[in-house]
């Protein structure tokens, strides 16, 4: 069992995160850099030992590992 955790926006995201999810993080980072993120979090949990993660406003990252891809997905898609 892997157990999740929080960190703030703009902030060094977990190491055991695989490159292209950090990649998508810092993408998702950059996109909101123009609006008030204070406060705002991530949150990382494990799905079938895969990572996904949340961003405070919806916005849900997903890993998948034989393609070593994430697909972002918008609240407001």
């Amino acid at each position: 069992m892997q157990l999740g955790t929080r960190w703030e926006i703009g902030t060094e995201p977990p190491a055991r995160l695989p490159a292209a999810m950090v990649t998508a993080v810092a993408a998702v980072e950059a996109e909101v850099a123009d609006i008030d993120t204070t406060g705002w979090r991530w949150t990382l949990t494990w799905l079938e030992g895969r990572p996904v993660v949340e961003l405070d406003d919806g916005t849900t990252l997903r890993y998948d590992p034989v393609s070593d891809s994430v697909t972002v997905e918008s609240p407001l898609d």
